[in-house]
């Protein structure tokens, strides 16, 4: 195992709030790149919570985040496994961080499965008509919106979304560095954000 500082372990663990061991092994795999480490631990983690994600969840908490001056709201069920995880700080955190996201960010849908079949082929129409009218044949055009609509569903799905206070991961790489950290399934069951003025709330289940 290459040396690897004892400094450099701390200053890893404070980015990732992952184990000693873990940081270790992983800035020995990234030769001392702390930011490299920080990607390897990513991996890591994503492939460990991809083994929980078929685990029921049925625990959880209904988080909230009013924004400074009241006049934007967001109520948000993230679910877990048990009660126990359910009131652990870091699931709490995670509980707020989303909340706060979705006052920022604005996303529509939950995940790009619940896009609606109208506002699918609404996007598509767009994309197409905008890569014909920049002179693309057929066929281009058609690969054009397919790359497009990857763009479309960052900005639409909470999942997709590149998190607001650490742009570098998306919403669904921070659940799964928390499903690594916890043990537990994590999901989004749903959200609603209301804003004043506004008819009715941006709700999705």
């Amino acid at each position: 195992m290459a040396e690897i500082s004892a400094a450099l372990v701390k200053q890893l663990r404070d980015r990732t709030g992952a184990g000693m061991m873990e940081c270790k092994k992983a800035l020995v795999e990234a030769k001392g790149d702390v930011s490299e480490a920080e990607t390897v631990l990513r991996k890591w983690g994503i492939a460990s919570a991809g083994k929980k994600a078929t685990r029921t969840t049925k625990q959880g908490t209904i988080g909230t985040y009013i924004h400074a001056g009241a006049q934007l709201g967001v109520m948000v069920e993230i679910n877990c496994e048990s009660d126990f995880v359910a009131r652990t700080d870091d699931f709490q955190e995670l509980v707020r961080d989303i909340a706060m996201h979705i006052a920022a960010a604005d996303p529509q849908f939950v995940r790009r499965e619940d896009v609606t079949p109208q506002v699918l082929e609404k996007e598509k129409d767009i994309q197409k008509a905008r890569a014909l009218n920049e002179g693309k044949p057929e066929k281009v055009a058609e690969k054009i919106v397919e790359g497009r609509m990857a763009k479309f569903y960052e900005e639409v799905c909470l999942l997709e979304q590149p998190f607001v206070k650490e742009n570098s991961i998306s919403i669904d790489q921070l659940i799964k560095q928390k499903i690594a950290k916890l043990g537990e399934n994590i999901t989004v069951a749903r959200f609603a954000r209301f804003k004043v003025g506004d008819a009715v709330g941006s709700e999705q289940a």
